[in-house]
């Protein structure tokens, strides 16, 4: 919106023109939502307290963690209005990849207020059923889906129509360009061609399987935002080098026209994030629950599939792909055992991983920034396969 209005006023007033560079946008974005929400942060813990939506802790788990019963948890409600506002007040609504991604992190975050609103409030401990859960987030994820494979094969809107008109008029079967291909990082030429089919499949993995993966590892106080923080502003940098013709032709990635923008949401949720954190960090004040986790996993996922870096994103993620697998190691071993043996065993002490940890003796700080500085070094990682090609 203040992009529109600078550019509407720039013939008089000449120093708007600022307005039209992406890093400017993108660093004011993130103040701004850093702003949203360290001062609506307060009076949103005050409305959750008293909307009694206090968190459930588990009674099997550490028992360190009972005295966090009835911490206000759905704090991500305040993540996302930091992020949507933002977001609307300083990128180009015109812009063919805002919109589906705050489409997808305000969907995901419905799916979630609903599943924490009926555990905290209805008393319900199952929340959403995982088939609902899972029916929502695939309706949205393969809504995404099936807009971004021609979002991101064409350069403009008008391209975006024609691509699917063809599609259709080819019977549903039809290569999409080169800069869609499965990208694996490390070399300069090796792609895979996806396809239409191929492409929605493995978009929709990303998106649900990296909301999902957040969620699961947002269980300590802090433990999931900085992480999020940290791969989010990697990939709006990735972005703001994929929508560059030069820098993209520079570093042998692929070119999408208009996909610098999403820097300007990125920058959002990292002050978004950090915002958040100045009351989650322990002894957290307040919890993300899964309208924030489901949320921010959703994003990240969809910015990914956008610049075309699903595989970074899978090391960069490394600690939400750990947590994740080790909860469904513990889940399948004891399921298996049981079946073998006729009684559960068990991997890890307890899943996800995290609780493992905090099992053997570390306190839950010492989890909590260990899980950071990997997700640091992951990051860098990640960020060198830009060069290591």
């Amino acid at each position: 919106m203040l992009l529109w209005l600078a550019q509407y006023f720039q013939q008089d007033l000449g120093p708007l023109r600022v307005f039209n560079f992406i890093t400017f946008r993108a660093v004011f974005a993130t103040l701004t939502a850093l702003a949203i929400g360290l001062i609506a942060g307060p009076a949103v813990i005050r409305m959750l307290s008293r909307m009694k939506v206090g968190q459930a802790v588990r009674t099997d788990g550490p028992q360190t963690h009972l005295i966090k019963s009835g911490t206000p948890t759905m704090g991500g409600v305040l993540v996302l209005i930091a992020i949507g506002v933002s977001t609307l007040l300083w990128s180009d609504w015109s812009n063919r990849f805002i919109w589906p991604v705050l489409v997808v992190t305000l969907g995901f975050g419905a799916i979630g207020w609903v599943d924490d609103y009926r555990k905290v409030v209805h008393k319900n401990p199952k929340g959403m059923s995982s088939r609902e859960k899972y029916f929502w987030q695939s309706v949205i994820g393969i809504s995404a889906a099936l807009y971004l494979a021609f979002s991101v094969s064409g350069p403009t809107n008008t391209k975006v129509w024609e691509l699917f008109i063809a599609w259709v008029q080819s019977g549903f079967n039809m290569d999409l360009p080169p800069k869609a291909d499965f990208i694996v990082p490390f070399f300069k030429s090796i792609s895979y061609p996806l396809g239409v089919w191929g492409f929605i499949a493995l978009t929709y993995f990303v998106i649900v399987g990296t909301s999902n993966a957040v969620n699961l590892t947002d269980g300590l106080d802090g433990l999931a935002i900085m992480p999020t923080v940290m791969v989010g502003t990697a990939l709006g940098l990735f972005a703001y080098l994929t929508g560059s013709v030069t820098y993209a032709r520079y570093l042998f990635i692929p070119h999408i026209p208009g996909a610098g923008e999403l820097i300007i949401f990125c920058g959002a949720m990292a002050g978004a994030g950090l915002a958040f954190l100045w009351f989650n960090a322990h002894p957290a004040q307040v919890f993300m629950g899964d309208v924030g986790a489901l949320a921010l996993g959703g994003a990240l996922g969809t910015i990914a599939v956008i610049v075309r870096q699903e595989i970074v994103l899978f090391i960069m993620g490394g600690v939400f792909v750990v947590e994740t697998l080790s909860v469904m190691l513990q889940v399948g071993y004891f399921k298996y055992s049981k079946m073998r043996f006729g009684v559960g065993r068990r991997v890890l002490l307890m899943a996800p991983l995290h609780h493992h940890y905090e099992q053997k003796g570390w306190k839950e700080t010492q989890v909590v920034v260990r899980f950071w500085i990997i997700t640091m070094m992951l990051v860098l990682f990640g960020l060198s396969t830009l060069k290591l090609r």
